[in-house]
């Protein structure tokens, strides 16, 4: 495939890395020094603008056009130009910031020349708003408009489950569990698989039933659905203010946002009205004791500054809250983050990525989610009338065993999948693959 990428700052950098494999990929940037660090990898770098017809019209055709600078302006026109330019043959997908140009984390805006438009910060708010919800939780990703849930859970050294084979829990009565992660060793569970202390283990269910999920892989956590959580949110920039705006109007969490800029926290305070901000430096010690970090049930730190937030969610940390979730520009920060003290690190990165990936899969994937530390990813394949597996039974597939079927929906309706289920068309299938699978899954559902 021949892919334009816009923009080499540190989203299109990763995304050209992750492209360049098995992609001919061509990265345009005006900045020389970005452009220079771009040119580190297998790929094609031009200084010059993006936005430019010409300089575009200079380019050999190409399949899929990502424009991911830090503009949002030239982002979204360069898409429409590609657009033109190729008669609406290439795909197109713009990163966004701005709210007034998209109001999800991915959404489409044909009219603008985009196929798929992004929101990398408001997909992170959404996750970490996710994270405030589920106790225990160290990771989550909604799917099928939010009738499914997976959810990463860290096993305990109390917890119950330990040792005990999955085939006597009747876990798929929940859930199914996708992934156990055990050191390096990624193990798609049967029936004789069991949890260990320290296991990560990945779990597809349907949102209703969260409750009970984390009842049964975080149990010793308290229960905390009727009780006022203390939020304390650091930054309230753009990734600060989505999350706030998700949060705010939630009579169950008392918010509390500390922001440094003066004109920033005007900006905002009329529009969090449920909300508490504060003018201040949250590395300042005094002021974070004095708003009770130390009895918070969360601080979230979210400012454009790594250094900032991991020394906030250290020094929170510090004074007992209960759970620190910081926000890194740079994902190869993320294990280093979790080593010092951060419960859960994040970065804005992977949204974007994770749209590259499914179009450039196949057409049949709905939606996508990578997961680094697995090495592997949680697809959402949709099901139509030619697709080889449409009227199969489960217990009948030829399925890859580097993968594992985790959840169907049909209609409205989540369907934890056994051996007699009959996969339909239309039925969307949520599964859990590692990377040598995903050419047989490709065959299964073309």
């Amino acid at each position: 495939m021949k892919v334009v990428v816009i923009g080499a700052g540190e989203v299109g950098y990763n995304i050209a890395k992750v492209m360049s494999d098995k992609n001919d990929v061509i990265v345009i940037d005006k900045d020389a020094e970005r452009a220079a660090r771009a040119n580190e990898l297998d790929v094609q770098v031009m200084v010059g603008n993006g936005a430019n017809v010409d300089l575009l019209r200079e380019l050999p055709a190409f399949d899929l056009f990502v424009a991911v600078s830090s503009n949002d302006e030239i982002n979204i026109l360069s898409c429409l130009a590609a657009k033109t330019l190729t008669q609406g043959k290439a795909k197109t997908i713009a990163r966004v910031s701005n709210p007034d140009y998209i109001k999800k984390p991915v959404s489409q805006k044909p009219e603008v020349g985009v196929d798929v438009m992004v929101c990398p910060e408001l997909s992170l708010a959404s996750e970490i708003a996710e994270l405030l919800y589920i106790r225990g939780a160290v990771d989550v990703e909604v799917f099928a408009e939010g009738k499914v849930e997976m959810i990463e859970f860290i096993i305990s050294e109390s917890n119950p489950l330990i040792g005990k084979l999955f085939k006597d829990l009747r876990l798929n009565q929940v859930c199914t569990v996708s992934a156990i992660l055990r050191g390096e060793d990624v193990i798609i569970p049967n029936g004789d698989s069991y949890v260990m202390p320290d296991d990560h283990v990945i779990v597809i269910a349907k949102t209703g039933d969260v409750d009970k999920v984390e009842a049964l892989f975080s149990p010793e956590t308290e229960p905390s659905k009727k009780r006022k959580k203390k939020i304390i949110l650091i930054g309230c920039g753009d990734v600060g203010f989505y999350l706030a705006n998700l949060i705010d109007k939630d009579p169950l969490i008392d918010l509390k946002i500390i922001e440094q800029n003066e004109e920033r926290c005007l900006e905002v305070v009329d529009l969090l009205p449920h909300s508490l901000i504060l003018k201040g430096d949250a590395t300042d010690i005094d002021l974070l004791k004095e708003e009770g970090a130390g009895n918070s049930d969360v601080v979230v730190s979210v400012t454009d500054s790594d250094e900032k937030n991991l020394l906030c969610g250290l020094m929170s940390k510090h004074f007992g809250a209960k759970k620190i979730i910081g926000r890194t520009t740079h994902p190869d920060y993320i294990p280093v983050f979790e080593m010092v003290g951060i419960d859960i690190a994040l970065s804005t990165r992977n949204a974007t990525i994770n749209e590259v990936l499914r179009l450039t899969l196949s057409t049949s994937i709905e939606s996508l989610r990578a997961l680094p530390q697995a090495q592997s990813e949680i697809l959402e394949y949709s099901v139509t009338e030619k697709s080889r597996i449409a009227g199969t039974v489960v217990k009948d597939l030829h399925f890859p065993s580097d993968a594992i079927i985790s959840m169907i929906v049909r209609g409205n309706e989540p369907l934890i999948p056994n051996g007699s289920l009959t996969i339909l068309p239309e039925d969307r299938v949520i599964i859990f693959s590692k990377p040598e699978a995903y050419s047989k899954l490709n065959r299964l559902f073309k």
